[in-house]
């Protein structure tokens, strides 16, 4: 996804087409491409397997969405790693988080911010807790899938006899 930090970072001269809230659209595009075509597949192999439960999930959206709104689910610089260093984005390619990197001649260790439940992003590549909570909660409602189906209706066992 091109709201990643290390994505931001790491590709520069991509990362500099962006959209309204600042993530890399190359790389958001090739995301949507592909979730596309991951539909497709799936709604092919529901007519090819129709006695199989076969769900989409849509997890790009709903990532997106807090990416794009994190106020309004109760977060916060969603384009910044809580455990990083430097820059725009508190991402480093030389320094992972619980690490050390050397500036000025001090040792500076690489810790998490002070509110990580309130921050979308971990260490520039992972999401955190709160974030992927996020994501399952909007999976196991069934906002995000096809068929719209909460997790618990999903899963159930068709008797065979």
């Amino acid at each position: 996804m091109g709201c990643l930090p290390y994505m931001l970072v790491s590709f520069p001269d991509v990362a500099a087409q962006t959209d309204s809230i600042g993530c890399a659209e190359p790389f958001n595009q090739i995301s949507q491409y592909f979730n596309s075509k991951l539909k497709e597949a799936v709604l092919q192999l529901r007519k090819d397997l129709p006695s199989a439960a076969i769900t989409y999930v849509d997890v790009y959206s709903v990532k997106y969405e807090l990416l794009s709104h994190p106020e309004k689910y109760g977060f916060e610089h969603s384009l910044v790693a809580c455990c990083g260093y430097g820059g725009k984005y508190n991402y480093n390619n030389e320094v992972v988080c619980g690490g050390t990197i050397t500036v000025n001649g001090t040792d500076i260790f690489i810790g998490a911010c002070d509110r990580p439940w309130v921050r979308a992003n971990w260490d520039g590549i992972h999401y955190t807790e709160a974030a992927n909570k996020f994501v399952f909660d909007r999976i196991s409602s069934g906002a995000c899938t096809d068929p719209p189906v909460p997790l618990k209706m999903a899963c159930h066992r068709r008797d065979s006899r």
